[in-house]
């Protein structure tokens, strides 16, 4: 008969929980067991060999569709990468950069010419690459990128050059030792009638080694050696000078130039086209949120373990001394935690869903496209920050031995402080979100007047962006059961949660849509966006928080098991008080909270974490992590 955790294991895996448990099992290889040490040669060689294993396993296969010699299960690529997060990140990485980046590239922005050639043996490990796109000089802004490729119709080759030192591509995982191509981005230019034409940023296949580890002409590369973390990828910066590569090397799904230099592409707009590029290669995001949280589930896995037995103190009348978990301080700092995990690994569940499912068609729509590439990147935002804070607060929580290397907590601080500016500056990934909610507006706000505008912002804007994560019969439901006294008691109703978060959202979404149309009226709209980017950061968040929730609640309805629904219930609570708690200031100050009801807020955070100190060890045991990939010395047998 399954345990509550088993059952708890059970609904937080979700869709692709197989695939967990088949990852799982893999990871128990002595080969995949922690090993944490700064000496790159050393790190580098381990994830080699890791690499190799996997790949001999079919672990790449998920990730491309059956006509290029894949399976086409793109949730369960999706979802072996994330795991590997649990063993070490920087096999996540290396995986990641060559099978989700390079190889993604080339799935998704080249045609059959591409697939035929280069497909198999990126899955096989025969064709190592590197995803060369961000830039010493621009990262978070791709379509700035320096580099150019210039095509030369007397050669039928496209010639790629940096023409700055700021050009020079950087961080590049795979470019210091093990990459033989690269896929680059960089400007498109083509001859034209009065000069060259810009096409904008596309991407290109450009070998930069040959068999023996040799940079080919007119490449050069250099090592980023030690950096914060992730000793086992190979960072490096690469340079061009005047590299010639044939016209077939242009992935040329949406743009492609003729013999003669004539360019076309299906898709008119530069801009749209550009944007539609990058968001087929979504899925590096939506891995690098999920992996980020999978690290953070093992940072409090070993943490609350460690509670259960580390004493301090004697209590009154009492020899022995006091366990730490039963502190309520040390509840206030991992409970949290635990429970905002929870709730990140249900809206991630979702979100490799949804990737997964517009993935898996010839023509997904564009609207849900863009949806998906906003929720990428809030969440991507939200576990990336999430697991900062909670392995902090882990290796804190453990004291002296938290430090100590052999407890695999400073290694875990260290590989992940990147992942909140790689794939996307979470700053400006929030704020993405942010345009993308405000962008709903724009056909309907339109020539409207003062008082039409007014009177849509109080009317309609929450029903306009108001877009579910789940079946909306659910919330229905919850909503219709709402308390809205000021009773205790009813903080911990879900109607009344949501209530909160909705209203918070559609608050400072409307005011930030109303702020911009004034500001708008008085200066340019980049110094209008400018003025307003504080309150645009918050009505993300807001947006963001409002939607994990809601797929925490789904995730609940999903549960089977009454013992196990019930915790999740107490968890949820938890979550959701804490964001109310940590935004306690904007509920008081917009009268959504009374004084007295705020400090309702904390007696109630304070119950939620009374209630589950018994049940500590199920909750970090639901997340699954290997008993091998705890690898800390300082808990006990």
């Amino acid at each position: 008969m399954p345990t509550t955790a088993e059952h708890l294991r059970h609904t937080l895996d979700g869709r692709w929980r197989n695939t967990k448990n088949r990852m799982r099992e893999q990871l128990q290889a002595d080969v995949f067991r922690p090993h944490h040490t700064p000496n790159t040669v050393i790190a580098r060689a381990k994830v080699a060999e890791q690499m190799q294993i996997m790949a001999a396993n079919g672990a790449a296969t998920d990730g491309f569709r059956a006509a290029h010699g894949g399976t086409g299960d793109v949730g369960a690529a999706v979802t072996m990468i994330e795991m590997l997060a649990m063993s070490d990140l920087s096999l996540m990485v290396k995986a990641g950069v060559q099978w989700g980046l390079f190889g993604g590239a080339i799935e998704n922005l080249g045609t059959r010419r591409h697939h035929k050639v280069y497909v198999e043996p990126t899955i096989n490990l025969d064709l190592l690459g590197c995803f060369a796109m961000t830039e010493t000089g621009h990262g978070s802004d791709v379509q700035s990128l320096e580099t150019t490729a210039t095509y030369d119709p007397k050669t039928e080759e496209f010639v790629i050059h940096s023409p700055t030192p700021s050009s020079r591509k950087d961080y590049i995982g795979g470019a210091a030792e093990t990459a033989t191509v690269a896929a680059v981005f960089a400007q498109l230019v083509t001859p034209g009638d009065d000069g060259p034409l810009n096409h904008g940023v596309h991407c290109l296949l450009v070998p930069i080694r040959d068999a023996d580890g040799n940079d080919l002409p007119g490449v050069t590369t250099s090592d980023c050696e030690y950096k914060g973390g992730l000793p086992g990828v190979d960072n490096g910066r690469i340079l061009f000078d005047q590299v010639r590569v044939p016209r077939e090397n242009l992935l040329n799904r949406y743009g492609d130039v003729d013999a003669d230099g004539t360019y076309s592409s299906p898709i008119e707009s530069r801009s749209r086209r550009f944007f539609t590029m990058l968001g087929t290669l979504v899925r590096g995001r939506v891995t690098v949120g999920g992996s980020a949280a999978a690290a953070a589930r093992v940072a409090l896995d070993i943490a609350v373990r460690y509670a259960l037995q580390r004493r301090q103190f004697h209590g009154p009348d009492d020899e022995t001394e006091v366990l730490i978990m039963d502190y309520l301080v040390h509840q206030r700092r991992l409970f949290p935690l635990i429970a905002r995990s929870y709730a990140l690994q249900f809206a991630q569940n979702q979100l490799v869903e949804r990737c997964h499912d517009l993935q898996t068609v010839d023509e997904p729509d564009p609207e849900d496209q863009r949806e998906l590439e906003a929720r990428a990147a809030g969440l991507k935002a939200a576990n990336t920050w999430h697991a900062t804070r909670a392995i902090q607060e882990s290796r804190e929580a453990c004291g002296g031995a938290g430090y100590m290397a052999e407890n695999r907590l400073i290694a875990l601080r260290a590989d992940t402080d990147v992942f909140t500016t790689f794939e996307g500056d979470n700053h400006v990934l929030v704020q993405l979100v942010a345009k993308q909610l405000l962008t709903a507006y724009a056909d309907d706000i339109k020539g409207m007047s003062p008082v039409e505008w007014v009177r849509f912002a109080a009317e309609a804007v929450g029903d306009r962006v108001m877009k579910r994560t789940a079946a909306e019969t659910i919330f229905q439901t919850i909503l219709d059961s709402r308390q809205d006294s000021d009773e205790e008691g009813s903080l911990f109703n879900r109607g009344t949660q949501l209530h909160m978060f909705e209203d918070r959202e559609q608050y400072l979404l409307s005011s930030v849509a109303r702020r911009l149309q004034a500001k708008a009226k008085e200066m340019s709209e980049f110094d209008a966006f400018n003025a307003v980017q504080d309150h645009v950061l918050h009505a993300a968040a807001a947006h963001i928080d409002r939607v994990v929730l809601e797929a925490f609640v789904a995730g609940i309805d999903s549960c089977e098991d009454d013992q196990a629904r019930e915790l999740l219930e107490w968890v949820c609570d938890l979550y959701a008080l804490c964001v109310i708690e940590e935004d306690k200031a904007w509920y008081i100050e917009h009268r959504y909270l009374s004084t007295d009801r705020a400090k309702a807020v904390t007696r109630g955070i304070n119950d939620r974490c009374r209630k589950l100190r018994p049940h500590a060890e199920t909750l970090v045991e639901a997340f699954g992590v290997p008993e091998q990939l705890r690898q800390a010395e300082m808990l006990d047998d």
